[in-house]
């Protein structure tokens, strides 16, 4: 080693350079990689994990429970950070590796940065086939984590040491590229993992990262603002890139100035309060009776931040064959779907541009009073459905209404897949901006707790709300990912996680017989089980207890609401549990295009076609 070198072993200075990248949040200078999630194995317990516990004091590490549910949780340090710092996810090789796949297409859907690390088999292959190593008899270069390729923005494996001194840079490069932005994957190969180099000292240089704002091109804004103006009925559509972006204030600056009303995507849900003067609701298939009629009758759309996924357009029928579309997005690949006007650029540099473009032009007057006229009946409809009735059985939108009364403006709800998705978007009252986290990029059941415990970790320093994340989710979900209650046992952070107990899968059942087919297999009553008259019960409170979380049962809305109260109070993770309703759904009227037989021995199903058809016929396709 001379004074120009460090010799390390590959593992030790992999973790030395994650250690000397930096970013800023709200002007100050914090470590990029927060922290480490890590499950050790062979594959990583020697080489990586002694490396890592040298420097607990600059990057922790955490003892996860699952390997998805470390990724997981790090996408919801990431969602609530909005991606300017990230945590790491290390595993070992084979099923730990394995495990993680679900999580990186979770981070990919949702354009979401987190570092997943990976042992890997040996380089020199001389021990082969080692413990866990899945063989492929054509290939000997390929193992399980060539599975994370196609659902990584980033995919490298190590063989040689030198190799990091390349392949990092470009792994926080592509995570923290708006355009880019993704999962990195990197395998460490077991031997390449113990061998020492003499690394060049430069390499390990403190380095202050900052997210690129590119802006986007004159000709393109210049389009852009002379469709705007052509508009009678214009509608603004803000999705997760303007919450990622920082330009939730510039937008409802823009649309406030030019008489534009916005509607949220799911991911763009919570860029603005629910009371604000131009908010007009969510949109789509889990969205508002208020922004669908206006995207109904809408000429001009500009939409801002997002890919427009099928829940927001109602698989494309929830816009008339003549609307035309300005997309606003980092990203090339999202700005040019669907034919529209493409801008290619970061969401507050682009709007800043057209607002001045557009000068003091404003849509006509009675576009923002008929979206108020519109919400504020929205409004009614959720009043009406959060109303405590005479139902032995409260439903969800009675649940989140209890959780959103006991809410302070800073705690975060956080929800995913199942039934929570359509009610807490659609029922949910943002009261303060970024305070809502609801999964459904890759809508993965079992996102909501890890998330919980992802989010209780970002509230603290730098760009921290400091509020109480507030999980809520199905019996079904929490049964498939629960043992993250445990690791926020361990680390001490708080959130509430509230099991809504409806029997079983009640949101997939609602849509399987909707299309004809009789209950099957979803509610634990249709299910083949030894007693389906009397289906074992969970004890979701005991069961959380027995993980060292404070928890209640409770039966109505009035213990809801003292529960949760009495859980905002407490230290760590509480789980309260309330069985609810497996049928009463807020209704929604958007349409949704999903596969039905075209022929069946169920007259419900041959029915169910038939709607289905009309549907299909209603959609943009090559507009």
């Amino acid at each position: 080693m001379s004074e120009r070198t460090v010799r390390l072993t590959m593992a030790q200075a992999l973790v030395r350079w994650l250690t000397h990248q930096y970013t800023e949040i709200d002007g100050e200078r914090v470590p990029l990689f927060a922290g480490l999630f890590g499950i050790f194995g062979h594959g990583n317990v020697t080489c990586l994990s002694e490396a890592l516990e040298q420097v607990q004091d600059q990057l922790p590490t955490y003892r996860g429970q699952n390997e998805q549910s470390m990724a997981l949780a790090a996408i919801g340090y990431a969602k609530a950070k909005r991606r300017r710092q990230i945590m790491i996810a290390a595993t070992s090789i084979g099923p730990g590796a394995s495990n993680m796949v679900t999580a990186a297409g979770t981070a990919m859907a949702n354009r979401l940065p987190v570092l997943l690390l990976a042992g890997d088999t040996f380089a020199n292959r001389l021990p082969d086939p080692v413990l866990q190593q899945v063989e492929h008899f054509g290939n000997p270069t390929i193992t399980v984590n060539d599975t994370f390729k196609p659902v990584v923005r980033y995919w490298d494996r190590i063989s040689l040491p030198e190799q990091i001194i390349t392949s990092l840079p470009q792994a926080v490069a592509t995570m923290l590229d708006p355009a880019d932005c993704g999962p990195a994957f990197i395998g460490l190969a077991q031997d390449t993992q113990e061998k020492a180099f003499d690394y060049p000292a430069v390499f390990f240089e403190p380095k202050v990262w900052h997210i690129p704002r590119p802006r986007p091109d004159r000709d393109a804004v210049a389009k852009a603002v002379e469709l705007l103006k052509s508009a009678k009925k214009p509608m603004i559509i803000a999705g997760g890139g303007v919450r990622y972006s920082l330009a939730e204030d510039i937008v409802a600056e823009f649309a406030a100035k030019h008489g534009i009303p916005v509607v949220e995507t799911i991911a763009g849900k919570g860029g603005l309060t629910h009371d604000h003067p131009v908010h007009a609701g969510p949109i789509g298939i889990v969205g508002s009776t208020s922004a669908n009629a206006l995207a109904a009758e809408a000429d001009v759309i500009l939409a801002v931040g997002t890919r427009l996924q099928d829940f927001t357009t109602g698989s494309w029928t929830a816009f008339a064959r003549e609307a035309q579309f300005i997309s606003v997005n980092a990203a090339r690949f999202d700005a040019v779907k669907h034919r529209a006007l493409s801008v290619v650029g970061d969401a507050r540099e682009t709007m800043t541009e057209m607002d001045t473009a557009l000068g003091d032009w404003v849509a006509p007057d009675e576009r923002l009073k008929v979206a108020k006229d519109l919400f504020s009946e929205w409004n009614r409809i959720l009043d009406e459905h959060q109303a405590p009735t005479n139902s032995p059985v409260p439903s969800y939108a009675q649940v989140i209404g209890v959780m959103n009364k006991v809410a302070r403006p800073n705690d975060t709800l956080i929800g995913a897949a199942g039934g929570t998705p359509g009610e807490i978007t659609k029922n949910w009252r943002v009261k303060d901006p970024n305070t809502f986290d609801c999964e459904f990029g890759f809508s993965c059941m079992g996102y909501e707790i890890p998330a919980g415990w992802g989010h209780a970790m970002a509230q603290k320093g730098p760009g921290g709300l400091g509020g109480t994340p507030m999980v809520m989710l199905g019996d079904g979900t929490y049964l498939m990912m629960n043992s993250d209650i445990y690791s926020a046992v361990l680390t001490g952070d708080r959130m509430i996680v509230v099991v809504c107990d409806n029997g079983g899968f009640a949101v997939i059942n609602r849509l399987q017989q909707f299309k004809g087919v009789p209950g099957f297999n979803n509610l634990l009553k249709d299910c083949r089980i030894a007693n389906p008259e009397n289906p074992p019960h969970v004890d979701f409170a005991k069961h959380a207890e027995a993980m060292g979380a404070a928890a209640r049962h409770v039966e109505s809305l009035a213990d809801l609401e003292e529960a949760l109260k009495w859980a905002q109070g407490n230290d760590g993770p509480t789980v309260i549990s309330i069985v609810s309703d497996a049928y009463a759904w807020v209704p929604g009227d958007a349409d949704w295009d999903v596969g039905v037989p075209e022929v069946s021995n169920f007259k419900a199903v041959t029915e169910a076609r038939k709607a289905q058809d009309a549907i299909r016929a209603k959609q943009r396709v090559g507009v």
